[in-house]
């Protein structure tokens, strides 16, 4: 199967996996690789023109890493994972939003 980006965690996602039951952890990280090879936006659903999110539904809980793209290597596409979060409300909350967006402008100051 043909890998369409890598994925790299950032501090904040990295500590929101660890946060977690390791049930849960091992079926969001089920799901990046299933989402790397597979174009489902069941998976990886695209929020705006900057930032995306890994989705994943676990005993009645819906979890979300939200993401960006660094296309700036023509070799190595990546999708940065900046926060995650457990979703409440049928709503993407737009504070998650700005703050992916905050963290997608000074990964690319850096």
């Amino acid at each position: 199967m043909i890998e369409h980006f890598n994925v790299v965690f950032l501090d904040e996602a990295e500590r929101f996996l660890a946060s977690l039951d390791i049930k849960v952890r091992n079926k969001i990280v089920f799901n990046i690789d299933k989402a790397r090879t597979l174009l489902d936006p069941k998976l990886f659903k695209k929020l705006n023109n900057d930032i995306w999110e890994f989705r994943t539904t676990f005993q009645s809980n819906d979890y979300r890493l939200l993401a960006f793209w660094d296309k700036a290597d023509n070799q190595n596409t990546l999708v940065i994972c900046t926060h995650g979060f457990i979703k409440k409300s049928q709503k993407m909350p737009k504070s998650e939003i700005q703050k992916a967006f905050k963290i997608r402008l000074e990964y690319f100051k850096a």
